[in-house]
């Protein structure tokens, strides 16, 4: 593919109102100057403050190519810094999580030690580095805390010194995040255990994208969800469900079911399906749990939580949840065509374990490698991968339902098999991609 230049009228040409070029998902130069403006200038989600439960605590993670950690003080507040020693640039913590000893972090090669908030404690013959000049260096300035924000325990981070703050950049679509965390009878959550991970060989706009369209369930699930259907639809009408069925199923709904679904558009390109309802709908009660809820809410308030059942809810551009599931995936790009994705799963504290049970069978029957539904969306995806590289034409169409009313504003509820979302996404691509404070 041909590179594209990085100034902003170029990186505008490649978004259409109802289509983009192909070379968003194919060029690799594009795919580097995205992790340096849009995965910067992003609120991207770096943890979940459970993981770093006591002060010392940490947990790392990657905002695009910039590897930094989720550490809580000795003031018990989590903060965010960069994995990098401010000497040499040696990572301080190569450990997913863990706990700083003695109550620092310290470089591994030569010594150099932080507090927990990440300001300098101490350097090995400092007297070496005496002087105006070094004093008043970066390096003696300690680890730069990166701006942050803890919502209801979920850890976001923007690597960029300036942009749309928090609320402004996530504005209304965070009640998603709010009917998660309020499913739980004490309005807390934990993520219980490791993540189950999955390399796809793709952009990771598609994952992204596919994650609100509705089209594709009742198509590419049809083998695998479509079997489990059909075979199921033979037992006696009395029988008891298991809950794999209540599950798996509902992802070959026919196309008005999805429809009727509904999806809501933010600003910034973010989404959400489920408006009316969604596949999470219809499981089956767990009197011991409601029973926690009434008591902790009240049955007017208990009901109006449980009754949203939202589906995948975007918060663009790294992180989806599922918030009547209690799990989410977060995306990690590696490359132009590599993607990794980690789906974690979240107890709700307080719920009887039953609940937790329900969510750990769903990540595994849907979000594991070993999932039949998961290898469904790995072969479209690398399909659409490879398909590109076929030149019949460099624009891809997400031109369903589109109205050139749009042009005022997509946020808005549609029909849940509009595009809308895509649309919404590549307008915050382009915003992302050329906003001043972008470093180049």
């Amino acid at each position: 593919m041909t590179s594209y230049p990085a100034d902003p009228a170029s990186l505008r040409s490649l978004v259409r109102p109802d289509s983009i070029h192909r070379a968003l998902y194919l060029d690799p130069d594009l795919f580097e100057l995205e992790m340096r403006r849009l995965w910067r200038n992003a609120w991207i989600y770096v943890g979940h403050d459970s993981q770093v439960p006591n002060p010392g605590d940490f947990f790392t993670a990657q905002i695009g190519h910039e590897p930094v950690i989720l550490l809580r003080g000795s003031d018990s507040k989590v903060r965010v810094v960069p994995n990098r020693c401010s000497h040499k640039g040696t990572k301080l913590v190569s450990a997913v999580h863990g706990k700083c000893h003695g109550g620092v972090l310290r470089c591994p090669y030569h010594g150099w030690t932080y507090r927990l908030d990440g300001t300098l404690r101490s350097v090995p013959l400092k007297s070496g580095y005496a002087g105006d000049a070094c004093s008043a260096s970066d390096p003696m300035r300690g680890l730069t805390e990166i701006a942050s924000y803890n919502y209801r325990g979920f850890v976001f981070a923007r690597l960029a010194g300036d942009g749309l703050d928090f609320h402004d950049f996530f504005g209304e679509s965070l009640t998603s995040i709010d009917n998660m965390v309020d499913r739980s009878p004490q309005g807390r959550l934990e993520v219980a255990g490791a993540p189950l991970r999955y390399l796809h060989d793709c952009n990771w706009k598609m994952y992204v994208e596919n994650l609100n369209d509705a089209m594709h369930p009742m198509v590419a699930h049809e083998s695998s969800a479509g079997t489990a259907k059909r075979l199921w639809s033979s037992a006696p009408a009395d029988s008891p469900r298991p809950m794999v069925i209540e599950q798996f199923t509902p992802f070959v709904n026919d196309y008005e079911f999805f429809e009727k679904m509904g999806v809501k558009v933010y600003p910034n390109g973010h989404s959400y399906t489920g408006v009316n309802f969604s596949i999470h709908s219809n499981y089956s009660s767990v009197g011991e749990y409601e029973r926690r809820m009434i008591a902790a809410y009240g049955e007017s308030r208990a009901r109006a939580i449980l009754g949203e059942a939202r589906h995948n809810t975007v918060y663009y551009p790294s992180l989806t949840i599922k918030g009547a599931i209690q799990t989410i995936r977060v995306a990690r790009p590696l490359a132009v065509d590599r993607t990794l994705i980690e789906s974690w799963t979240f107890r709700l504290v307080g719920a009887p374990e039953e609940m937790l049970a329900r969510t750990s069978t769903y990540s595994r029957l849907i979000n594991a490698p070993t999932s039949m539904v998961g290898h469904d969306d790995l072969h479209c995806y690398r399909a659409i991968q490879e398909g590109l590289a076929a030149g019949t034409s460099d624009w891809v169409s997400l031109h369903r339902n589109y109205s050139p009313g749009e042009s005022a504003g997509i946020a808005g509820v549609f029909g849940a098999t509009n595009e809308a979302p895509m649309r919404g996404q590549y307008r915050a691509w382009a915003e992302l991609m050329t906003r001043e404070t972008a470093a180049a």
